[in-house]
């Protein structure tokens, strides 16, 4: 253990920091880091290289060469550099590289060099150039701020929703600031510069100048400044060798240390571990690297050459051409399990753990000191914390292995930290290897989450690592290893080399039906890579149509699209694409492919008839369906003509139409709707009233109630009305009006057509007994039951039995209170019976074989 800790530095009494080497790099650089634009991306991100910048004075026939490394320094991307002068290079959040051009135009690319986009910055950053620019990082996404050759700033707090903001003019600047910086603060982005002694600090609004407490006395000019990685953090350098440390707000200091140097670093960065007390800055000259903090004295390291910091969320990762290292804080778990002489839980069971191993008894002395003091939990605990800080696998094991022989001696330890910190561990080494090149640590890790690592490694397109990972983790299949095909196979679809059809059958047979996976969203990256008929090949294997009839149409193949969505037997999908075929083709060319497709024709009809109504007769038109075309006339003559010759027209019209048809009954139907119109308005100009759009029986029926009744059959001779129906019309209405004479008259003007129980229905409708009666007697025998019934007429009186009743003859005992009516039911039920009886007050016969009705 003594010789572990060899490499701690202690930092004051409360801390130590330690660097270790993460990779030993092989990326063959032709130049030093300081003659090249260098940008390096935060969570063990890449390394972007600007050989031959515009500043170094070189030949005008080379061409800069933009480089992309992984963090082992394994080359990702090459290319010559064809744009204009670039000022800085950064790294978003999403691993793209943003280029800042003189000219204000940001240009974006890929981890692989592949061009994404450009944005410009403004006109005024256009004419004015671009001096300086940053590359930060909000809790909105990755900003751009920007100073210009006329000492103004413009920044944008999120690239990806780009918003300009123009922040106000420094009064009196005429240079450009010594140093400058952004900060966060209640979720909007400042600029902070120092200009000589002074800082300003600028927001959306205005220009205000600041104070920072504490500060030593004699400053003349701040010559850098660092934000820390959370934006929390401030430290600035001065020109007497002072680095000033304290809150973002520049409301609190922290600390102050006199580095007793007062030549400019060439860079300042925070070194600071989550959750932790101690704060520190690290600085770093030419050939020395200073660590400094709330202590008297600081940490120094020798550079044996020219270095870069990378800030880190727990710590800084330093990188030359030769080395990669990683410095940081000692997490308190590590300090007390490894510390000389250390009597910590956690290190008394690693020492038991060894003695274990090496079968001598004084594990069992080890284990009884710490379950006396009731620690072996706590000393479980530390055990599986400080190997998630460790880096080497060798260590990591150490410690699980005494985690897991204490776990032993517990009746009741819950395995899921255990078991997690494995799960975790074997996935950080596997990202670690150099051939890879992502050195995250535990912090960092938990901090990114294994989706965002999943991306980083399909960004890299390690999908074999990403797969192997999700079935070791056992994630969600959407989340997980559908989500890793897809991104294969839309970066299959770029591989220009192979044939259409090798690749659509090499992603079907490699995807098949795994849930999560649209083929849409591969076919639209093959349409986008301009190969349409890669992209239609695989939107054969999408099983969705609302899917693939979308991208059909942006591809401008209507008419599969079309087909897509009959066969789907969604009609809004049908719609949808009718509605775009219409705006695309002309008009002949739209019908002519309605016909070719009944279902998708039948449809557009029954949006026409509620939409577009002439559409609709020019469909009729062009089948020529006469039929169709004639009802067409007939509501449109109804929906949209008031005057009655444009009414008549349109009728006149159809039934042209229905004769074309053959259809001799809808023409004759429609011709008499004519005449019927011409003769209700010649009604309503002689009579008055509202005779317009009432159906013939209606006509009929107002003409009677308003005592025209020779109008009324005159009416119903030339329309041909039948007596049966003109009878009930009359009956009706006469009945309606109470008119009894008039109706008695009526039925005996000549025998009825329709008998005379509806004289009696209606009457008793109309509650009148009395008139019911007087037809009750003329309703032939088959209906004379129910006549009576409805009238309810008990007939006469009981009368006294007579002498076959007394001796009771056949037909009579047993219905000594029979009515009239009764005797006759009762007899005709008995066939013997010859004799002819009074029925009702009528005073007509009944026979033996008439019917009862």
């Amino acid at each position: 253990m003594d010789c572990y800790t060899a490499n701690w530095n202690p930092l004051g009494d409360s801390a130590f920091y330690r660097k270790y080497e993460l990779y030993s790099m092989d990326w063959d650089l032709q130049e030093e880091l300081r003659d090249c634009l260098v940008a390096a991306a935060s969570y063990g991100g890449p390394i972007a290289l600007l050989r031959n910048p515009w500043k170094k004075e070189k030949a005008a026939s080379i061409r800069p060469v933009l480089e992309i490394y992984s963090a082992s320094g394994m080359p990702l991307a090459s290319m010559l550099w064809k744009s204009g002068p670039v000022v800085s290079l950064g790294w978003s959040a999403e691993e793209e590289l943003l280029c800042v051009q003189e000219d204000g135009v940001v240009l974006v690319y890929g981890l692989h060099g592949d061009f994404r986009r450009h944005f410009s910055m403004g006109n005024e950053v256009l004419q004015n150039r671009v001096l300086d620019a940053r590359i930060f990082h909000t809790e909105f996404g990755s900003g751009v701020a920007i100073l210009t050759g006329a000492h103004r700033f413009t920044l944008s707090a999120n690239v990806g929703d780009l918003k300009l903001r123009r922040m106000p003019e420094v009064p009196g600047l005429q240079s450009a600031p010594s140093c400058w910086t952004t900060l966060c603060q209640d979720r909007v982005a400042h600029v902070l510069l120092a200009v000589g002694p002074d800082l300003y600090l600028l927001d959306h609004a205005a220009c205000s100048a600041v104070t920072l407490p504490g500060l030593a006395p004699g400053v003349s000019s701040f010559l850098q400044m660092a934000v820390s990685f959370t934006y929390r953090h401030l430290a600035l350098f001065t020109d007497t060798g002072y680095i000033w440390m304290g809150t973002a707000s520049l409301k609190e200091k922290l600390c102050e240390f006199n580095c007793n140097i007062r030549a400019p670093p060439k860079q300042m960065v925070w070194c600071s571990r989550p959750r932790s007390k101690e704060r520190a800055v690290v600085v770093a000259w030419e050939r020395r690297l200073m660590v400094v903090g709330d202590a008297p004295e600081s940490i120094q390291f020798v550079l044996d050459e020219d270095s870069y910091l990378v800030p880190e969320l727990d710590g800084v990762r330093i990188f030359s051409r030769s080395t990669h290292e990683f410095l940081h804080e000692v997490p308190v778990a590590s300090e007390e399990i490894f510390k000389i002489a250390s009597m910590a839980p956690g290190a008394l069971l690693l020492e038991a753990q060894k003695e274990y191993e090496k079968e001598s008894q004084k594990a069992d002395e080890y284990l009884r000191e710490i379950q006396e003091l009731g620690q072996l939990t706590q000393a479980v605990q530390q055990c599986i914390e400080a190997a998630g800080h460790e880096h080497w696998p060798d260590m990591q094991k150490s410690l699980l292995r005494a985690a897991s022989f204490g776990k032993c001696f517990l009746d009741r330890f819950p395995p899921d930290s255990f078991v997690r910190m494995c799960q975790d561990l074997r996935v950080l080494n596997a990202v670690r290897d150099y051939h890879i090149g992502i050195p995250l640590t535990y912090s960092q890790y938990k901090q990114l989450t294994i989706q965002v690592l999943l991306d980083r490694l399909v960004l890299r397109r390690l999908y074999p690592l990403a797969i192997q990972i999700c079935e070791y983790l056992r994630l969600p299949e959407v989340q997980g290893v559908s989500r890793i095909l897809a991104h294969w196979a839309c970066y299959k679809v770029q591989q220009k080399d192979v044939s259409d059809e090798d690749v659509a059958r090499a992603i079907n047979q490699k995807l098949g039906d795994t849930p999560g996976v649209s083929y849409s969203d591969i076919a639209a990256r093959a349409y986008g890579c301009g190969r349409t008929e890669l992209a239609i090949k695989l939107l054969e294997y999408e099983p969705r149509s609302g899917e693939q009839v979308p991208l059909l149409l942006k591809m401008k193949r209507s008419k599969l699209a079309l087909s897509k969505a009959i066969e789907s037997g969604d009609t809004d999908l049908v719609f949808t694409v009718l509605l775009h075929l219409k705006n695309e083709l002309n008009r002949g060319d739209f019908f002519m492919t309605l016909r070719n497709q009944p279902m998708a024709l039948s449809l557009y009809r029954q949006f026409c008839k509620h939409q577009e109504l002439e559409t609709l007769k020019d469909l009729y038109n062009q089948d020529d369906n006469h039929q169709e075309l004639g009802s067409f006339h007939i509501r449109a003559s109804y929906a949209a003509e008031e005057r009655i010759e444009g009414r008549v027209a349109a009728l006149q019209t159809a039934a042209d139409a229905f004769y074309k048809a053959k259809n001799e009954f809808a023409a004759k139907a429609t011709e008499d709707q004519m005449r019927l119109l011409r003769l209700q308005r010649r009604l309503e100009d002689e009579l008055g009233g509202q005779f317009l759009d009432l159906s013939l029986h209606d006509t009929v029926t107002t003409l009677i109630l308003g005592g025209q009744n020779k109008r009324a059959e005159q009416l119903a001779r030339d329309f041909r009305i039948p007596d049966k129906r003109l009878w009930w019309l009359k009956l009706t209405a006469l009945a309606h009006l109470e008119d009894w004479e008039e109706l008695e008259k009526f039925s005996k003007s000549k025998k009825s057509p329709i008998g005379y129980l509806p004289f009696v229905e209606i009457c008793m409708k109309q509650h009148n007994k009395y008139e019911a009666k007087k037809y009750a007697s003329r309703v032939g025998p088959e209906q004379k039951v129910k006549a009576l019934l409805l009238v309810g007429l008990e007939g006469r009186q009981r009368r006294k039995p007579k002498p076959r009743e007394k001796a009771g003859l056949p037909g009579t005992s047993g219905f000594p209170s029979l009515t009239p009516l009764g005797l006759c039911l009762k007899r005709a039920k008995d066939s013997a019976w010859e004799s002819a009886l009074p029925c009702g007050d009528g005073g007509k016969l009944w026979t033996p074989g008439a019917s009862v009705g």
